[in-house]
């Protein structure tokens, strides 16, 4: 018999013998029982869910970055400055020079008025600067009307308390020449032409007059021996321009 039906018959039974039924757990409603569970409980996480645990896990930190090191000031730069060869410089000479009183091998100085500039317009050699050289040759003239000969040879430059070796030849110097005049020797000279030319007057002309016409034309051979015979010098004055050109490159480093 089901459930069903013997609480039917209970109840019947209660109801004829005039009194309540029962109070029994039995006495309810049996519909209301839930289902048996027939589902397989399981103790494992759901598969792709994290584990739980009981400490989170930290957020990894980016690696700390160096910051790059501080650009290095610039330091000074240098630059290299050349005069070509072939280049033209005008100096001023700072001596007076002469084939009387110089000789070969001395040092002469000049100082250039106007700075030396590359091609590029900027200044390889400063105005003030000081050309040394040496009189490589000197000599009078040989005779009245002839040229007598001045060489000098610039071999260095001086300027910024430093030397530097420079090539060059010169090209002009404004040289004149000047006669010494009768000197010593010359008067000399002239004294003993006139001495023989008396004697030969008086022997030529055998009495005193031929002695005077004699002195007189043995005078005026001294002095054309004189004249013949009186070095010209050379001279350079002081202050005069002297042009020479580089025979090779000049160049100097400085800071630029």
């Amino acid at each position: 018999m089901s459930a069903h039906r013997i609480l039917a018959c209970v109840a019947i039974l209660g109801l004829a013998c005039g009194g309540e039924p029962p109070a029994d757990e039995t006495a309810r409603d049996l519909s209301l029982m839930p289902a048996e569970s027939v589902a397989t409980l399981s103790d494992t996480a759901a598969q792709g869910a994290p584990a739980p645990t009981g400490t989170p896990t930290p957020t990894p930190r980016p690696a700390p970055t160096t910051p790059p090191p501080a650009p290095r000031p610039a330091g000074p730069t240098s630059v290299t400055l050349v005069a070509a060869e072939g280049t033209v410089v005008m100096l001023a000479a700072n001596d007076t020079l002469t084939s009387r009183h110089n000789k070969r091998g001395e040092t002469v100085t000049a100082t250039l008025p106007a700075d030396v500039k590359d091609a590029r317009g900027r200044t390889v050699i400063p105005a003030g600067a000081l050309f040394v050289g040496t009189i490589t040759d000197i000599a009078p003239a040989e005779s009245p009307g002839g040229q007598g000969r001045m060489v000098i040879t610039y071999t260095t430059v001086e300027f910024g308390g430093q030397t530097y070796p420079v090539a060059a030849r010169t090209d002009s110097l404004p040289t004149y020449m000047k006669g010494r005049g009768v000197t010593g020797g010359d008067a000399a000279k002239v004294g003993a032409a006139t001495a023989v030319g008396a004697a030969a007057g008086a022997i030529i002309g055998k009495d005193a007059k031929g002695a005077v016409i004699g002195g007189v034309v043995g005078a005026a051979a001294g002095v054309g021996i004189a004249a013949a015979t009186r070095d010209v010098d050379i001279l350079l004055n002081a202050g005069s321009p002297i042009r020479i050109v580089l025979t090779a490159p000049f160049s100097v480093t400085t800071r630029a």
